[in-house]
């Protein structure tokens, strides 16, 4: 039997403020901030009590305990207790990629609703012990009389108590996110005044839209902060050009702390829905989720960490009979500045997309002017899970008030990639 897919229904999202690492959110847990967004979003469309088909969301860096952090969080909202909650991780795609698993269930009459969410905390990252302590810990907690518990601890050293933080590289390479993206930069010639040059245009158009009120519906106060913290109204380019390099520190490094995404606290949520559910509910459907790609490339024998969003809008695009320039907007998540220019360049240049997508000409150059036109993570911060549902609901109001196309691309850790198509209610 063959259903007819049914069209998969943006009604909007709503975030937290996001603060930058150890500020106005040092206190607070993941399992916090996401019970925050999403209660954001049932006060926003008047859900308390709603029973939603699931809600599906993560976290990059957690603790064990948030083994259930989905779950746990919806239980601390106002919505039934009868939704579910998932748990699921994808590093920096992962509401993103939570959205798309949704709009599949929801196409094809599945779930009638759900709700994507992303949650992140590098203030209240889990600090561990060594190995060699642990199993220490583990072997005393099977051990009956005092003695026996004494003698789990003969030959301790010092050296097995040092806390051992969260790694921050790549398994498979031993390099943090932004060397890899360092070379990127160099093998692409991307300059450190472009960097700047974006950084400088995400901080301003961020900074033109909080003036103006646009992000006034899209976010709920937390814990007493109403605003992002990392955004700098008064950046100017020659402050950003003062900035010491941070990954590089030879004649070769481009990347600073100005032009590169901060560690960020926070969580955001967008809700999705059949156009029924939604109708009957008298929520407005502000896009429709369209299409949804992802893609890996070999980040550990020369491809670009980065990269691989190149690759999924490609294989995206082909699948919606679209180019790259059937676009009104396009939300190109900022992790660096680097990344967002290599991933032009990418796509402008004929070898490139020969050889990783199998194309006979480029995808060819976008209108800049088009691209994250309120600012993106360089300016607002990427707490990692919760920047897709950022914009997610971001985009939604965008088209929702201006109509046609919009193409979203999130790099991730591991050299992957995901994209998404969204289309205003309008043109349907």
């Amino acid at each position: 039997m063959t259903r007819e897919l049914r069209r998969v229904a943006v009604i909007g999202g709503t975030r937290i403020p996001f603060c930058r690492s150890n500020t106005l959110y040092a206190d607070l847990s993941n399992q916090e901030m996401m019970t925050a967004a999403l209660n954001g979003l049932v006060d926003r469309y008047n859900l308390k009590g709603e029973h939603i088909d699931e809600v599906v969301g993560g976290a990059v860096v957690s603790h064990s305990r948030d083994f259930n952090l989905t779950r746990e969080s919806v239980l601390g909202t106002k919505l039934a207790p009868s939704t579910p909650g998932v748990t699921l991780q994808q590093a920096c795609g992962t509401s993103l990629q939570a959205a798309l698993g949704t709009a599949a269930k929801i196409a094809t009459g599945e779930i009638e609703s759900g709700i994507a969410c992303g949650s992140d905390t590098t203030s209240d990252a889990p600090i561990v012990f060594s190995k060699k302590f642990s199993k220490r810990l583990i072997e005393l907690n099977s051990k009956k009389t005092l003695m026996d518990k004494v003698r789990v601890f003969q030959g301790l050293s010092p050296a097995e108590l040092t806390p051992q933080p969260p790694a921050v590289k790549e398994p498979r390479t031993g390099l943090g996110m932004g060397e890899h993206c360092e070379l990127m930069a160099q093998e692409w010639g991307i300059t450190r005044a472009d960097q700047d040059q974006l950084a400088y245009e995400s901080h301003t158009k961020a900074s033109a839209a909080y003036e103006a009120g646009w992000f006034d519906d899209l976010m709920v106060p937390c814990s007493g902060v109403y605003r992002d913290n990392n955004l700098r109204p008064d950046i100017t380019i020659e402050k950003l050009s003062t900035l010491k390099t941070a990954f590089d520190k030879t004649d070769k490094g481009t990347l600073t702390a100005g032009n590169s995404t901060p560690l960020t606290d926070g969580a955001s949520a967008a809700l999705l829905a059949s156009e029924e559910w939604a109708k009957a509910r008298g929520l407005p459907i502000a896009a429709y989720l369209t299409y949804g790609q992802h893609w890996g490339n070999d980040f550990a024998h020369g491809d670009g960490l980065l990269m691989a969003p190149t690759i999924a809008v490609s294989k995206m695009l082909d699948r919606a009979g679209l180019t790259l320039q059937d676009f009104d907007f396009y939300e190109i998540h900022e992790a660096f500045a680097a990344q967002v220019l290599c991933t032009l360049k990418a796509w402008e240049d004929p070898a490139y997309c020969a050889k990783h997508m199998g194309k006979n000409a480029p995808l060819g150059s976008i209108d800049r002017t088009k691209m994250n036109v309120k600012g993106s993570s360089i300016a607002v911060g990427h707490p990692f899970a919760a920047t897709g549902a950022r914009i997610i609901a971001n985009l939604a109001k965008l088209l929702s008030i201006n109509g046609g196309r919009g193409l979203i691309s999130v790099c991730t850790a591991g050299g992957m990639g995901v994209a998404a198509i969204m289309e205003s209610a309008k043109a349907a």
